[in-house]
């Protein structure tokens, strides 16, 4: 009995060919844990894309996923002084964000990043004149530019990679690859024409293996269904139970992912009232589970436990039987299978 990432595989795969003919030189982007489904089966189907660089989250990521991928691989976090030696093949791209942390890599094969609107990191474009005598001394392989996923205040992506690169070409550095993240297909159609001797590489992940929502699905697999009656104790805390029903235990809890959540930017009056009702329930233990039955998502019974999470069905529902399996609507990216089934 298992927590299970069911795949349809043909559209799948279907949706990986029409974001690579939707984007030429596509750099797919492997890393946490693999948008859920791992990193050795991403390398996987990044080599059956016919990707020449994967690009990965961390030097330990790189690590791991050597041995599962031939191609280079692109390390997104970005160097530092000071950090952790890992072994890694030539192969290996790393990212820098810095003059001092291109010095820092004499020799090695960089891709420098420019401060973008996002700001977390990246080159300013007041030390791109220290630059010149900084690149000397490795292999450069292209500048990059993290873009937002939101522009609030109507501005241009377009315009923000034209204006770094005309920064770039001001400053007399090399211009024939730029990675760009976070730009729909006509914006690169856009650039590469306005830009035809460099040649653009979008890094993608979230849209490239998650972008079809259809293709996958998580389901749980009941393990016990457990009559209750309106005021029975039950669980760890011993509650009562409000009313008549069925305590189900489902496949999936915390080491799962189960009951975690990472946080939502709310926009508008609705999603903020909702985000304010489940916490008003949360104080009363009222929370929603991600398992839906008949149609209903249904209620956690108490807080998910580590490897199996107790729902509570009402009486009025269709009785849960053990071996049935419960559609789970889980965060790709903070969940982890038992195992995955390729249909």
């Amino acid at each position: 009995m298992a927590l299970t990432l069911y795949v349809d595989t043909a559209r799948w795969r279907a949706h990986h060919k029409h974001v690579r003919e939707q984007f030429p030189g596509l750099v797919p982007v492997c890393k946490g844990n693999g948008y859920g489904f791992g990193h050795e089966r991403l390398a996987e189907e990044a080599t059956r894309l016919g990707a020449d660089v994967l690009a990965v989250g961390t030097t330990y990521e790189a690590a791991r996923i050597k041995d599962w991928f031939g191609g280079d691989l692109l390390v997104l976090t970005p160097f530092r002084r000071g950090e952790e030696p890992v072994p890694l093949p030539d192969r290996v791209i790393r990212s820098v964000s810095s003059v001092d942390g291109v010095y820092g890599l004499v020799g090695a094969r960089v891709v420098i990043e420019v401060m973008s609107s996002m700001k977390r990191h990246g080159v300013s474009e007041q030390e791109l004149s220290l630059l010149h005598a900084a690149i000397e001394n490795v292999r450069l392989e292209g500048f990059a530019i993290h873009l937002p996923l939101d522009r609030t205040d109507g501005s241009d992506a377009v315009e923000e990679v034209i204006g770094w690169m005309d920064r770039l070409r001001a400053a007399r550095l090399p211009l024939h690859t730029m990675f760009v993240s976070h730009l729909k297909a006509e914006e690169l159609v856009r650039l590469q024409q306005q830009f035809p001797q460099t040649r653009f590489r979008a890094r993608i992940g979230t849209r490239l293996w998650l972008g079809d929502h259809e293709a996958t699905e998580y389901r749980g697999a009941i393990l016990d269904v457990t009559r209750i009656s309106k005021g029975e104790r039950f669980g760890y805390r011993q509650q009562k139970a409000a009313s008549d029903g069925f305590l189900t235990v489902v496949a999936g809890g915390t080491s799962h992912g189960v009951g975690l959540e990472a946080p939502k930017a709310l926009h508008g009056v609705m999603p903020r009232a909702k985000g304010v009702a489940r916490a008003g329930l949360a104080t009363v233990n009222r929370n929603l589970s991600p398992f839906v039955w008949a149609g209903k998502q249904r209620w956690f019974a108490e807080p998910p436990h580590m490897q199996v999470s107790i729902l509570f069905i009402p009486a009025d529902a269709t009785e849960p039987k053990v071996g049935d399996e419960l559609v789970a609507h889980l965060r790709h990216t903070t969940t982890q299978f038992d195992r995955i089934v390729d249909r």
